[in-house]
């Protein structure tokens, strides 16, 4: 005999099966989404970090408690907590070479058509010929601004505040990362190396956050950024205003807007403040784009920084001031060394170029006059090159990268790195 079950009964059992496998769906997608952004990675186990629980997903305070928490290094800071303001759009960047004023900040902040604003510490690190701009940010605050997808992923922000480092998810395959994760950020004595706990979407312009804590260990200038959301009103209507508002001070006004549209803002000039050793060699890089992937660096910075001299092997060449000292001692060890013929100066590349790197809204180091090519013919990028062993060496001992290192090899490209003064 065979037993009906009622059908409130069937009704209820199907809506339990579905409850759980969209349950089980929802932890997969959650699952995905946390390994896409390296959530799940550990912590490098070498003294420097540990992780506040088994995973190192965080959750915790930001100090290492008994619950468990985010990454405890010596530059933590609290965690932020779960998001519970509303998201805004980013719209205009705001960027100096020195410290917003808290009155000019109040004023932006004041002004009609403006939602939010937020500081930020701006500046940039060159990486591998590229220079990506990094922000030390309150995670509470900055998340805001961000994509619904990165601002509510609430791990992100914990690993930031627990000392490691987030990056766009569009940077994943190109930035050069060692065994553990680690990205080595600045140059010279400010240079550190810092674990990326996250791919995350950021605002445009910015291509990695880190902690308050971090950016005063990277040389960051603190608060010389604001990021400004103008919600339904125009960004283009504001732009005077916002200039008024910051009277007085040095400040670049960006439309975000137009900059993720098409990458650049062609009615403002950029502001580039470098960190780590090559800081004191570049100072604070002001440029409006030009057509044809070129840019128009300030005369004044130009006049500067910028002047043609003469080296050994190599002859009469443009480059920056402060590379000079090194590249004169380089060259003539390699000269002393019986090397010269080494280096041909008829395929000699140049050191300056102020424009983009092709095909892209980056610059490279060749923009500040502080780096150079040799031998272009058969040291072609993502070969392994055939520059001699021994002139790398000179160039390296005299405070000079060499691309042929690379994780995208450039034999022919040597850069500075380290600031260093012949004896």
């Amino acid at each position: 005999m065979r037993v009906r079950r009622p059908v409130a009964a069937l009704v209820a059992a199907g809506c339990c099966a579905l409850l759980a496998a969209g349950c089980t769906n929802a932890a997969q997608e959650e699952a995905q989404a946390r390994a896409n952004r390296g959530l799940d990675q550990p912590v490098p186990a070498d003294g420097s970090a540990e992780a506040g629980d088994a995973d190192g997903t965080g959750g915790g305070t930001g100090q290492g408690d008994s619950q468990g928490g985010v990454v405890t290094t010596e530059y933590a800071v609290p965690a932020p907590g779960p998001r519970e303001d509303r998201l805004y759009s980013a719209d205009v960047l705001l960027t100096s070479s020195k410290t917003l004023s808290d009155e000019a900040v109040e004023k932006v902040r004041d002004l009609d058509g403006v939602e939010a604003a937020t500081p930020i510490s701006l500046g940039q690190v060159s990486m591998e010929n590229r220079v990506y701009s990094i922000a030390a940010v309150d995670p509470a605050t900055y998340r805001l601004f961000t994509e619904q997808t990165s601002a509510d992923l609430q791990a992100v922000w914990d690993r930031v505040a627990g000392g490691e480092v987030a990056v766009s998810e569009e940077l994943e395959k190109r930035l050069p990362l060692d065994r553990q994760k680690n990205l080595a950020l600045g140059t010279g004595e400010e240079k550190a190396d810092v674990h990326v706990g996250a791919w995350a979407d950021q605002v445009p312009q910015v291509d990695m956050v880190v902690n308050a804590k971090r950016g005063e260990q990277l040389g960051l200038t603190p608060g010389n950024a604001l990021l400004v959301s103008t919600g339904i009103t125009s960004p283009d209507s504001l732009r005077k205003p916002l200039q008024r508002a910051i009277s007085g001070e040095e400040v670049s006004v960006q439309n975000l807007d137009v900059v993720a549209r098409f990458g650049l803002d062609p009615d403002a000039f950029e502001n580039v403040v470098p960190v780590g050793a090559f800081a004191d060699a570049v100072g604070t890089f002001r440029y409006t784009p030009a057509a044809g992937g070129r840019i128009n660096p300030d005369p004044a910075w130009v006049a500067s920084h910028i002047s043609t001299q003469q080296v050994p092997i190599l002859g009469s060449v443009t480059c920056n001031n402060a590379i000079f000292p090194q590249l004169r001692a380089a060259l003539g060890e390699i000269v002393r060394l019986g090397l010269a013929d080494e280096i041909n100066p008829g395929e000699y590349a140049g050191c300056y170029y102020p424009r983009f790197i092709a095909g892209s809204t980056s610059l490279s180091n060749h923009s500040f006059g502080l780096a150079l090519d040799l031998n272009t013919p058969g040291n072609g990028r993502g070969t392994v090159g055939e520059m001699d062993r021994g002139v790398v060496a000179v160039f390296k001992k005299w405070g000079f990268a060499w691309g042929g290192d690379w994780s995208y090899t450039d034999p022919m490209h040597f850069e500075l790195a380290r600031i260093v003064q012949p004896g």
